[in-house]
């Protein structure tokens, strides 16, 4: 089993002067674009972000001023250099990033480590978060990192501003997609978990007219879906299109499928001794949840349960009007076209 790039280290625990030093690192990132940005359009309604408004670059919104900015994006335009071994962990907010964090740490760290829940209780995924295991290019690879994560990162930033370097290279993307409705729902949970002010909390409402207009953080849901799926039938042999809901219907093919993506196959003996299921259960909702209780991520002050919600198939029927349903399925419908997405 070839497995050239990936191996683990422990993570360390961020220090008050790391965390200083990080946090002068994006003050400096935002008073350089500082012009650039005031330039960009905006909008200012806040009820879907804590943040003062969003910027539209390259046909997307972003926030400003905070980790995932439009800041740190014209950054890493400017500055990263993909490797050709690098693989792009690369989703939508709130679409199974934690779950694709997770296995694909998983698949490429398993000779190093026995898999299981129970045989090895050391394992990184028993003891940290995904979101340590595997940084956002946007944060934390970006300013504390320089050798990003050695060749295992995340990203939200939808495909057509990604750096050139990782476009016009030979490193992976592996994209998961999710149905709109459950990610409006499970977005809609998480930014009133987020919120500094909990006691005015984000209308339901409110959050689906910003969703369906494209006003949230990274922008159009359907757009930034769009783009990956394209790339990935120019591409297919650089960039995966997985569906959430495949992957939680019928996991084992679709871990053996990511395993041979990222060039981290399973053998005939791992599939034999039930290797792959061994991962999925490592990685399942339950196991990470429980997990991650209450747990202070290494780089972060929120506590890693904020990330885990339900991760069930269509919840968003228990909170969205029968006229709400309808207004997301026409806009699928119109944006997806003949896509097969629907």
């Amino acid at each position: 089993m070839s497995n050239p790039i990936a191996f683990y280290s422990p993570v360390a625990t961020i220090t008050k002067d790391e965390e200083k030093v990080r946090k002068a690192k994006m003050s400096s990132i935002i008073e350089r674009y500082k012009d650039k940005v005031v330039a960009l359009p905006k909008n200012v309604d806040h009820h879907f972000c804590k943040y003062e408004g969003f910027w539209h670059l390259q046909g997307f919104w972003y926030h400003s001023k905070a980790d995932f900015s439009v800041e740190a994006i014209m950054a890493l335009q400017d500055e990263f250099q993909a490797l050709p071994t690098d693989i792009f962990l690369t989703t939508y907010p709130k679409s199974g990033t934690t779950w694709l964090k997770a296995l694909a740490f998983a698949i490429m760290n398993r000779t190093k480590f026995k898999i299981g829940v129970d045989s090895c209780p050391n394992h990184p995924l028993r003891t940290v978060s995904p979101h340590d295991c595997v940084p956002f290019m946007e944060s934390d690879s970006f300013l504390n990192n320089p050798s990003y994560a050695n060749g295992l990162m995340a990203t939200h930033i939808p495909y057509t501003s990604l750096p050139k370097s990782i476009i016009s290279s030979d490193c992976r993307i592996v994209y998961l997609y999710r149905n709109p409705k459950d990610v409006l729902i499970s977005y809609w949970h998480f930014l009133n978990k987020f919120k500094d002010d909990v006691s005015t909390p984000t209308k339901l409402d409110d959050a689906f007219e910003l969703f369906s207009k494209g006003m949230s953080a990274f922008g159009s849901f359907w757009d930034h879906v769009t783009g990956y799926y394209k790339a990935s039938l120019e591409r297919p042999d650089k960039v995966l299109f997985l569906k959430y809901e495949d992957l939680k219907n019928g996991p084992e093919n679709k871990v053996k499928k990511l395993a041979k993506f990222i060039g981290n196959p399973f053998t005939q003996d791992e599939e034999y001794d039930g290797s792959i299921q061994k991962i999925i259960d490592l990685c399942s909702f339950e196991n990470l949840s429980e997990v991650n209780k209450g747990r202070k991520q290494s780089s972060k002050i929120l506590s890693d349960d904020i990330y885990f919600r339900k991760g069930v198939v269509g919840d968003s029927f228990n909170y969205l009007t029968i006229e709400m349903i309808q207004i997301l399925d026409k806009i699928t419908e119109q944006k997806f076209g003949d896509l097969n997405l629907i």
